[in-house]
């Protein structure tokens, strides 16, 4: 019995110690396959281009650097929104307002515009009788002409004959009175003067070249013959402006017009004489839209006396509208970013950490250095208002919906949702400073071919061919292929061609898919401002001229680049060919 007891008790000892030794060796099992199981779920991805995914480490497809873990994030994102660490945002100088309403009495909207002559006071110098001209006294426009000085000698057989049927007439005067005044009012009619019959009659000689005198005074804008021309009655000789008055004309876009009336006061101010303030009021508003600008014609006419203003010279008006508009939102100006006919701005959303929300709205009036706020946004909304462009930068750095890129959907996972603060920080250090970097000149001479491409494309936006613009693209993108940034001697010169290649190819795909010259012009800002940082950031071993227009971009401005000193705006092309200045030069 006590032997059977033992054996029982050592058979119940074995089952305990077995269990506890497989159920640890299983447990131990299971953690194993869970490690390996969460080794293996790790995918790799590329710091500069996070669609990139891969399962395995290596080189990115695209820019050939080490991927990196991509981090895994279980907090959902729309497409265009985007965190940013506290150091980032110390880094950028990003500047936060929270928007209100309020009461605006007076509006002060900027226009721009140019000075023309005073039509109303231009007049045409014809001739009254048809010949040719025997001697010209106007040598060139510009001249200054008053009324009654000679402009010319014509030869005409008309008035030849009508001298001799005079002189003829005037023998029978007595006899036959009424032919004699028949013949006299003939030579009136081609506005022969009493003292020119008269001398006719007292020397009984023809006279073979006839002169022409200036019917009024002022300056000869447009000289229309020349010596040995032969001319018929009423031709036009010369075109006279009187620029004692001139006009000053603006553009003004639809969302403007219903803030401008007659007899607005409006300050103006000339490129050329900016601190000379010229006080004015609305006198002409066009009736009729321009439907290619989408702007109308409105006028002041100013007192010219002084003749300091010129016909032609770019000018500025400040209009101030009395209407008074309540409960009003307006944003600053620093916060909208453009882009085509979209005005973005961004909105910093509350939390814990800072989350910003790409916003499209929608502006009215300008009012100083605000927009009015017609839709888009809320009150007590808080915006980014200094550092915008470093916002949108970081948004497109982490694959967001940014500026220019309209794509984007819900991020849920994955290291496109968000890069972590050390990398934000690097890469926005990358977007923000241009500094000269020395990298090898085979680097340089790629780039200096992927900039010929692109002086070719400026050239055709000036000539206002939009077909050779829109083809112009694949001889740049040709040549952006070829550049090899493995010759970039280190990571930051690296992320910096990849930051300023990335806007660059955005932009040629816009203009390549639009034969809208306007549309092409626009992405055309892109492509210049980045192409300028590539060259001021590694040069081409080229002399180049970094030039300005102050009335492109909706008035805001923006830069070309040219070999040329000599301005031809590729953003106005023939209807401002001349309009800008010389900004710097890049050696």
């Amino acid at each position: 019995m006590k032997n059977y007891i033992t054996h029982i008790g050592i058979l119940i000892i074995g089952l305990i110690l077995g269990w506890l030794i497989f159920s640890n060796s299983t447990k131990s099992e299971q953690n194993h396959n869970h490690e390996t199981d969460k080794t293996s779920n790790i995918n790799w991805t590329c710091s500069m281009h996070p669609q990139i995914m891969q399962p395995e480490a290596g080189d990115c497809p695209i820019c050939g650097m080490d991927l990196i873990p991509a981090e895994t994030s279980t907090e959902g994102l729309a497409a265009n929104e985007f965190k940013m660490s506290e150091n980032a945002l110390a880094l950028a100088n990003i500047e936060t307002t929270i928007i209100n309403a309020e009461t605006i009495t007076s509006n002060n909207i900027v226009l721009s515009g140019k000075i023309k002559e005073n039509e109303k006071t231009n007049a045409i110098q014809t001739a009254h009788f048809g010949g040719r001209i025997e001697k010209l006294y106007i040598n060139s426009n510009g001249e200054q002409v008053t009324k009654g000085q000679l402009l010319a000698l014509i030869y005409s057989p008309e008035l030849v004959t009508a001298q001799k049927e005079l002189l003829t007439a005037l023998e029978m005067k007595t006899l036959q009175p009424n032919l004699y005044n028949a013949v006299k009012n003939k030579l009136k009619l081609w506005k022969l003067s009493e003292n020119q019959i008269q001398k006719i009659e007292s020397t009984k000689k023809v006279i073979p070249n006839f002169p022409v005198y200036a019917n009024v005074s002022g300056v000869v804008t447009n000289k229309m013959v020349e010596e040995g021309n032969y001319i018929k009655e009423g031709s036009p000789l010369l075109k006279i402006a009187n620029l004692t008055t001139v006009w000053a004309e603006f553009d003004v876009y639809e969302k403007q017009i219903s803030s401008i009336k007659n007899n607005d006061k409006i300050t103006i101010s000339t490129n050329a004489n900016p601190t000379i303030k010229i006080s004015s009021e609305i006198s002409f508003i066009n009736p009729v839209l321009n439907t290619l600008t989408r702007t109308i014609v409105v006028r002041a006419e100013l007192d010219n006396s002084k003749n300091d203003l010129k016909p032609g010279m770019f000018i500025q008006g400040s209009l101030k509208s009395e209407t008074t508009k309540n409960n009003v939102i307006s944003i600053p100006k620093t916060a909208v970013l453009w882009t085509g006919k979209r005005s973005i701005i961004y909105v910093k959303k509350q939390g814990v950490e800072p989350i910003f929300e790409m916003r499209n709205v929608t502006l009215g009036n300008e009012i100083g250095d605000s927009y009015e706020l017609l839709a888009g946004l809320n009150i007590n909304e808080e915006i980014v208002t200094n550092g915008t462009f470093t916002i949108d930068a970081a948004a497109q750095l982490q694959g967001k919906k940014s500026m220019m890129n309209k794509i984007g959907g819900k991020v849920i996972t994955g290291h496109e949702s968000h890069i972590d603060s050390q990398k934000t920080t690097e890469l926005l250090e990358t977007a923000l400073e241009i500094k000269k970097i020395q990298v090898p000149s085979k680097f340089k001479e790629q780039l200096k071919h992927v900039f010929q491409g692109y002086l070719a494309m400026k050239d055709a936006l000036v000539n206002d061919d939009s077909s050779l613009t829109q083809k112009s693209t694949a001889t740049i993108i040709e040549q952006l292929n070829k550049v090899d940034m493995k010759l970039l001697p280190d990571a930051d010169s690296h992320n910096k061609w990849m930051f300023q290649l990335k806007n660059l190819n955005k932009a040629l795909k816009e203009i390549a898919n639009s034969n809208d010259i306007k549309t092409q012009r626009e992405q055309f800002i892109l492509l210049s401002n980045n192409i300028t940082q590539s060259i001021e950031t590694f040069g081409v071993n080229q002399k180049i001229y970094k030039q300005h227009c102050p009335m492109a971009n909706n008035d805001k401005g923006a830069i070309w680049l040219s070999t040329e000193k000599e301005i031809m705006n590729p953003y106005f092309g023939a209807s401002m060919l001349k309009c800008g200045t010389i900004e710097a030069i890049l050696e």
